[in-house]
Parts: C-alpha cells; structure tokens; sequence
C-alpha cells in the first residue's frame, strides 16, 4: 500500500501518518524501486492501535509506552491511570456545570461576576451605590474570592458577612465610602485621611489584613492595592491597616 491508501484504510490523513514516522511511532516501510513507501498489513495493524488509543484520551507518550511493550502488560496500567484522570475531570466538570447552574438560576449576576455563590449572596445584601470607593472594595472581594485558597476564602467571606449582617453595619461602610471619596483630589496630609481611616477602621474586619506581612513592609500586595487609588486615599487605607494590626479596632 502507498501511505494515501493506508491513510485512507485506518481513517487518518496522510500528514498524521508522516507525523507517526517523525516521533518513531510507526516504522518507516521498505521503499520500492521507484522511491515510494511500501505499505504491509503490520504497519495498518499498528496504525490502527495508535488510532484507537488516541481516541481513548492517551497522549502520544503513553501511547509509544504501550507499543514499546509486546506483552502489553502494561497497558491495564495505564488504562488505569486514564480512566481515573477522566473521573477527576468529570468531577470537576460537575462542580463547574453546578455552579453555572447557580449563576444562571440567580435573579441578578453582579457585574463583578461570575463570582462564588458565597459572595454574590454577599453583594445581593448590600444596597446599591454609585460610590466609586464601594466599586473598588466589590472588585477587591471578587479579587480574593477567585485567589484565596478555599479555607481562606470562606473564613475571608464569613468574616465579611459578620460585618454587613446589620443595616447599621451597611450604613457605616457606605459613610466610610463617602469618607474616601472624598479624598480623591486630597493630599496625604490632609486632615481628614485620618477621619476616614479611623471610620474604615471601625467597619472593616481585622482578618482581612494580609496574613503573611506586616502591613508596613514592602509588599507586593499592599503596593498593587495603594498604587490603584489616590495618593490620600491610599494613606488613608495604610492608616486603617495600621489601626487594625495595632489592636483590632482604633
């Protein structure tokens, strides 16, 4: 057989073969007197075994570790493997299918979203606000909801929660937003950056402070956080940082 007439046989293209031959899967056939390949019955056994298995979901690695080994006791193995790697992936393609499910079934997708239900059940509980302060501290939580580990993240949203539980709590947030926007066009020594570290400090839950630095030390987090604001706005939040590492509340 010429390599079209193989190709076409097992169901392949031409390009997968030579491919094959490139990666040492298949054997180069004999050529004939006029230079074309040489196709037997062996070499459409093989290809059709690297179709088969390919289709499986194995990679060409593991497929030439299968070929390699004429028992083929070691194909059960990796069949193993494969079958239990496909569970973990329709494990969690379940979860992402629920939580879709979740997103969909909600009366109203925060714009910050997709979100976890955790936090868009947080943010349906908090009152409207075009204040740009409350939009910054929205995409800050939606920040950590996507990179805190789990058990972080649910302490984090709980610790959250605890806050805004009350309407008087919601009320106190919102005037601390107002607080910071006003200092917008502010300078960092302005008077009332400490009035509003001080209001921020009095509605923010100590365990949002980073738990791995100390919040006067350089880092990476905290200069990310303090570069996407106004200068007295950023001292502002710095003070309220420190008030909250110092003793918890001012």
């Amino acid at each position: 057989m010429r390599i079209g007439e193989l190709a076409e046989a097992v169901g392949v293209t031409t390009r997968t073969v030579r491919h094959y031959h490139h990666l040492g899967l298949l054997p180069e056939p004999d050529r004939r007197a006029n230079g074309y390949r040489d196709y037997t019955l062996r070499h459409a056994v093989t290809l059709a075994r690297i179709r088969r298995l390919t289709e499986l979901g194995l990679g060409l690695a593991e497929v030439r570790d299968v070929l390699a080994d004429d028992a083929g006791k070691d194909l059960v193995e990796v069949l193993t493997e494969l079958d239990e790697d496909l569970a973990r992936q329709e494990s969690a393609l379940r979860r992402r299918r629920e939580r879709l499910r979740a997103l969909l079934e909600a009366e109203e997708l925060p714009p910050e979203g997709p979100v976890s239900p955790e936090l868009a059940g947080l943010f349906a509980g908090i009152p409207a606000s075009d204040s740009p302060m409350a939009a910054r501290d929205r995409e800050v939580l939606a920040l950590i909801d996507t990179a805190a580990a789990p058990e972080e993240r649910e302490r984090l949203m709980a610790a959250v929660g605890a806050v805004l539980a009350s309407p008087e709590a919601v009320a106190r947030a919102h005037e601390a937003y107002a607080l910071l926007d006003a200092l917008a066009d502010a300078d960092p020594d302005d008077p009332r950056v400490e009035a509003a570290a001080r209001r921020l400090a009095e509605c923010t839950p100590r365990e949002l402070l980073p738990q791995t630095a100390d919040v006067d030390q350089d880092h990476a987090f905290l200069r990310a956080l303090y570069a996407d604001f106004a200068p007295a706005q950023a001292e502002a939040i710095r003070r309220t940082l420190r008030l909250l590492a110092r003793d918890g509340r001012p």
